[in-house]
């Protein structure tokens, strides 16, 4: 079983959760086992055709999948599968960086 990190955005599709577990030995099987026990989840992550979202980017380990080997990826019990929705915007000129701290310094992260 895999320990799945759920994004602040998608918690009320998994019961609330901050973290779930799923069972399966690739990223693919682990995310199918997802949302096969969180049906409601299933059009957050994946489009029509079954694929992936675009916008969604996972990491096991704290490793972005797409510079190992996608959703190929191999994971065990020990491994933490993270679920990051990817933010689309930029930076207008004289506004903060992007990479600026937010407003939840000294607080708990969004993410958490």
């Amino acid at each position: 079983m895999t320990h799945v990190r759920i994004p602040t955005p998608l918690r009320p599709y998994v019961g609330g959760q901050k973290d779930v577990i799923a069972q399966g030995d690739t990223v693919a099987a682990s995310l199918e086992d997802l949302v096969v026990r969180h049906p409601s989840l299933r059009p957050h992550l994946f489009d029509g055709d079954g694929a992936l979202r675009s916008y969604v980017v996972l990491f096991v380990n704290d490793k972005d999948v797409r510079d190992l080997q996608g959703q190929a990826t191999r994971v065990s019990e020990s491994d933490r599968l993270m679920i990051v929705p990817s933010i689309a915007g930029g930076r207008q000129p004289g506004l903060a960086k992007p990479w600026a701290p937010g407003p939840w310094i000294g607080r708990a992260h969004p993410m958490d």
